[in-house]
C-alpha cells in the first residue's frame, strides 16, 4: 500500500510558496499578512494557533496573533476584525473555531471581508466556490486535491465517497472532487447502509469525526482512502492520534491511504499559507 505523506507534499508547496512570497516582496514589494484570532483557551485551538504561526514564519508570511478572553463580548470580537479589514498588512483573517458558546460562528465569519477570508468560510467565497470562480478554495480539501494530484491518483471517471457534510471539509470536498471529473456521493451520520457506498468507491474520503470507524471490511481493495479526522485517544495511560480509518488494517488491501498524523493534517496549514499569498495577489 502507498503511504501518502502530507509531510512530504507539504514540504513541495511551502517551497513554492517561500519562493513566490519572496518573489512579491520583491516585486511589489507586498509582505503577505495573516491574522489569526483565537477567542479563549482552548489547548488544541492554541496549538493550531501556535503551529499556524511557526508555518508563516516559516515561508516568509507576516503573522499577527490575537488572542482573547473566552468572555470577549461579541462587539469587542466584531470591532477587532473591522479593524483588521481595514489594514493594508493584513491580507488575510482567520478566526479560530470553535467560538465560546456566546458568539455566533456563522455571524463572526461574516464580519471579515470576503477578501480577506483564507479559509473560504464567509458565505460570498463559498457562493463563489460552488460557481467556480473562486478567489480560494477551503484548505482541508485543497489540501486533499493537492496531495491526490500530487502522487498521480486519478480522479477523472472516478467514483468518490465523501463521508462528511460540513460546510468546512464535506461540501467543499465533494465539489472539488466533482469539479475535477469525478462521481460523487455524500454520506453523513443518516446515511443507511454505508458500506453499500464506501465498498464501491475508488475514493474514499473520510471526514466523520468518529475516531476508527472505517476497515477493511468497508473498502474496496485497490480503493484510495484519504482519512481528514484526528482523534486523541487515551490507552493505558497513553495519548495516541489516530483518525477516522483503521489505518493498519488498509496494508495490503487498499491501494493508498494518508497516515494520521502526517497525512492530510499538514496540508491544511500548508494551503492556509497558499490561501493567505493567493489573497495577497489580488
Amino acid at each position: 500500500m502507498k503511504i501518502l505523506s502530507g509531510k512530504e507534499v507539504s514540504t513541495f508547496y511551502r517551497e513554492k510558496i517561500r519562493e513566490q512570497v519572496q518573489q512579491l516582496k520583491n516585486e511589489k514589494p507586498i509582505t503577505p499578512g495573516l491574522a489569526v484570532v483565537l477567542v479563549g483557551e482552548d489547548p488544541a485551538s492554541q496549538v493550531y494557533v501556535r503551529n499556524k504561526g511557526r508555518a508563516c514564519n516559516d515561508v516568509g508570511i507576516q503573522s499577527f496573533e490575537y488572542k482573547l478572553p473566552a468572555t470577549t463580548p461579541a462587539e469587542d470580537l466584531k470591532k477587532l476584525i473591522v479593524e483588521l479589514n481595514q489594514r493594508k498588512d493584513v491580507h488575510g483573517i482567520l478566526v479560530q473555531l470553535p467560538l465560546p458558546r456566546h458568539l455566533n460562528s456563522d455571524e463572526v465569519l461574516s464580519w471579515i471581508d470576503p477578501k480577506k477570508d483564507p479559509d473560504a468560510l464567509t458565505v460570498e467565497n463559498m457562493g463563489l466556490c460552488w460557481k467556480g470562480l473562486a478567489r480560494v478554495n477551503p484548505c482541508t480539501p485543497s489540501g486533499v486535491m493537492a496531495i491526490l494530484n500530487y502522487y498521480n491518483i486519478p480522479i477523472a471517471g472516478k467514483y468518490a465517497v465523501v463521508i462528511g457534510r460540513s460546510n468546512i471539509v464535506g461540501k467543499p470536498m465533494a465539489h472539488l472532487l466533482q469539479s475535477a471529473d469525478a462521481t460523487v456521493t455524500i454520506c453523513h451520520s443518516k446515511t443507511v447502509n454505508l458500506q453499500k457506498y464506501t465498498q464501491q468507491a475508488d475514493i474514499v474520503v473520510v471526514a466523520a469525526g468518529k475516531a476508527l470507524m472505517l476497515g477493511r471490511e468497508d473498502i474496496k481493495q485497490g480503493a484510495v482512502v484519504i482519512d481528514v479526522g484526528m482523534h486523541r485517544l487515551e490507552k493505558n495511560g497513553e495519548v495516541k492520534l489516530c483518525g477516522d480509518v483503521r489505518f493498519n488494517e488498509l496494508e495490503g488491501w487498499a491501494e493508498a491511504a494518508t497516515p494520521v498524523p502526517g497525512g492530510v493534517g499538514p496540508m491544511t496549514i500548508t494551503m492556509l499559507l497558499a490561501n493567505t499569498l493567493a489573497l495577497a495577489q489580488l
